[in-house]
């Protein structure tokens, strides 16, 4: 801890000259200050920010301060290789980690941050488990662990990963190495889950407020959303987002906004690397107004004058529909996070809970024909990495593509294996020979002599690391057919020159384990039922939020996440309707009185108050949200409830 202490007294001026060196910013943002000096002190630290709030820089400062390298865990490989990249364009050496890389590549980039002045080392959490990051991290000087998406540490978040509760044996290595957590939504009972499992030395929890007086939300309750989405977009002005479950419904959403006047286009996963980045640039340069995309928009959108966010359908929890929500509105000024709501949601909930949670046998048979689909043999495959085309695998098995892919999604979580959406991976090139070695060949072999020179014009580290190139840039440069690039690249790495691995974008997936036979793969029941649990009780909570008409959506999403004290906001449709005026039925006065006799003398869960009520849950919830709404009724920390 002596070397961190040498910092933790790190005047404002000193941190402030590194923002505005690196970003540009004179002052920063609220909260952001607080999280670096804690840091700086060497306090273990969980940053809860919303999505918008500048998390980044709450890790790379204090990084830049001290002495050293931070690791970065993230699951998100699109996020490492956007930050790497704005960190070497700002001269700031930073690498990363992760699926798709090769075995050597990883060597030579745990070789470069142990003896290079790497300043960042971003890494999937999968990797912190193998016995090579684990026997190199000893060598690293590691000045802080940063962790994004620490949500995913806790099971009783909504996207936990068991990869990442290696971070707690990594803590074990690097003994008085601080954690800073960081999160956008975790509701009270996460946060203490996280820190706990993070083996921090005492509670730290540093919060920014979930309110966003800007932003104003809205539910529509209509039997026709295509409709209703269309006037909408038609009447609101500025740039916006629309949120759809599928690839084909984004594709039909958009065309349908285009035929009605409306400039619009679509993103998901499934698209080209280059054509979503061409789409993104298009919306964030303003080309068109409307990007109707899947939940795969989010990394990286940095448009702060979005003025509209709109579900179409309805999120699987609170924490996925306010972080989507909140890309409205960065710029502060007034904004709109609509969810438009029919009665068939209701209906497509039980579909949701069963595509999603297919049952243990059917997990076990989609990971034996993965098994066989890979050609791993039983007993093997630890820790390798394969390529994974899901559409040729489905229309070999014949497995619906929800179905399999939640399966997959469930051996995640298991721990057997992990699997990696499609990105997009360029070409690298590495020097295999020393600077007289290659001068050598270059003589021997005047005809590369050209070409070589043209590598080393346009690339530099290519002696010390895998470099990413790009072949057409190359052809424009040198004026020789892509071909012939392409050829002399294989040629120089055949005769063992350079190390090439050409350009691919298809999904990747690890075994974590080796292969196993159908009896001795086991999942959990416990667990499988818990998830699924947590899972329905979510998407209720998302379910009660739509079709209320009683309780303010902005108090309804902040005592969710425990801001219990949110008065009012006034700019939701609720409040803004006289729907949340006292209820005037005969039954809903019953109630209201029953609910009262129940909380008088202790508080109670919303479910054991609904059963005990006597009543139907669709009538009592209402009243709940009514009486709580007006101040009659309190949601405590454990999120049960008491009469006030």
């Amino acid at each position: 801890m002596a070397k961190l202490q040498k910092k933790s007294l790190a005047n404002l001026e000193e941190i402030r000259q590194i923002l505005t060196r690196y970003w540009g910013y004179s002052d920063f943002r609220p909260l952001q200050e607080e999280i670096i000096q804690s840091v700086l002190q060497g306090k273990d630290t969980l940053a809860l920010m919303p999505t918008g709030g500048g998390k980044s820089i709450t890790f790379q400062i204090p990084s830049l301060v001290m002495e050293g390298i931070c690791l970065v865990i993230t699951p998100l490989i699109a996020l490492m290789k956007d930050q790497v990249g704005q960190l070497n364009s700002k001269k700031i050496k930073a690498a990363a980690i992760h699926s798709g890389m090769t075995r050597h590549e990883i060597d030579i980039t745990l070789d470069n941050c142990i003896y290079g002045d790497f300043k960042f080392l971003y890494l999937s959490p999968e990797r912190l488990a193998t016995e090579m990051f684990r026997t190199r991290v000893r060598d690293m000087n590691v000045n802080l662990i940063a962790v994004d998406e620490a949500h995913c540490i806790s099971q009783w978040g909504y996207d936990f990963r068991p990869s990442y509760l290696e971070i707690s044996s990594l803590r074990e290595i690097l003994e008085d190495v601080p954690v800073l957590a960081l999160t956008a939504t975790a509701t009270p009972e996460v946060c203490d889950d996280i820190q706990e499992r993070l083996s921090f030395g005492e509670k730290n929890l540093l919060q920014k407020s979930f309110d966003r007086e800007n932003l104003a939300y809205l539910v529509r309750h209509t039997e026709d959303k295509i409709r209703e989405l269309t006037e909408i977009v038609q009447k609101l002005d500025g740039s916006g987002i629309i949120y759809v479950r599928n690839r084909k419904k984004c594709r039909e959403v958009a065309q349908l906004l285009r035929e009605r006047g409306v400039k619009a286009d679509f993103y998901h996963a499934g698209l080209k690397h280059v054509v979503r980045d061409e789409r993104q640039q298009g919306w964030t340069g303003n080309r068109f107004r409307v990007m109707v995309a899947t939940n795969a928009f989010g990394m990286g959108i940095d448009k702060p004058d979005v003025r509209f966010v709109i579900h179409l359908d309805l999120p699987d929890t609170p924490e996925a529909y306010f972080q989507e929500a909140g890309r409205a509105g960065r710029d502060g000024n007034k904004s709109w996070a609509i969810l438009l709501y029919s009665p068939v949601d209701k209906r497509m909930i039980q579909q949701r809970i069963e595509v999603n949670f297919p049952g243990i046998p059917k997990i076990r048979e989609v990971y034996m024909a993965l098994c066989n689909y890979l050609q791993v043999p039983l007993g093997s495959g630890k820790g390798q990495q394969y390529d994974f085309e899901l559409g040729e695998f489905l229309h070999r098995y014949r497995f619906n593509a929800m179905v399999a892919h939640s399966a997959l999604n469930i051996l995640a979580r298991e721990g057997y294996l992990a699997l990696t959406d499609a990105f997009n991976n360029p070409s690298r090139v590495k020097f295999r020979v020393e600077r007289d070695g290659l001068y050598n060949f270059q003589v021997k072999y005047a005809g590369f002599d050209g070409f070589i020179k043209l590598l080393l014009r346009s690339y530099s580290g290519l002696f010390s690391q895998y470099v990413r190139i790009d072949e057409s840039f190359l052809s424009k440069r040198s004026g020789l057919p892509s071909e012939r690039v392409y050829g002399y690249l294989k040629t120089l790495s055949s005769r063992h020159i350079i190390y090439y691995i050409p350009r691919k974008e298809v999904p990747v997936i690890t075994f974590l384990e080796e292969r196993l036979d159908e009896k001795n793969l086991l999942i959990s029941p416990e667990r499988y039922h818990f998830r699924m649990e947590r899972y329905k009780k979510r998407i209720s909570e998302m379910l009660r939020y739509a079709s209320s008409e009683t309780i303010c959506r902005n108090q309804f999403l902040l005592s969710y996440f425990g801001q219990l004290d949110a008065r009012r906001c006034g700019r939701c449709d609720v409040c803004r309707s006289e729907k949340g005026m006292e209820p005037d039925s005969e039954e809903s006065r019953m109630i209201m009185d029953k609910i009262a006799k129940l909380l008088s003398d202790h508080s109670e869960t919303l479910d054991n108050l609904v059963a005990a009520s006597g009543y139907e849950s669709g009538k009592v919830l209402p009243v709940v949200d009514w009486l709580v709404d007006q101040g009659r009724v309190v949601r405590e920390k454990d999120l049960k409830l008491r009469w006030k």
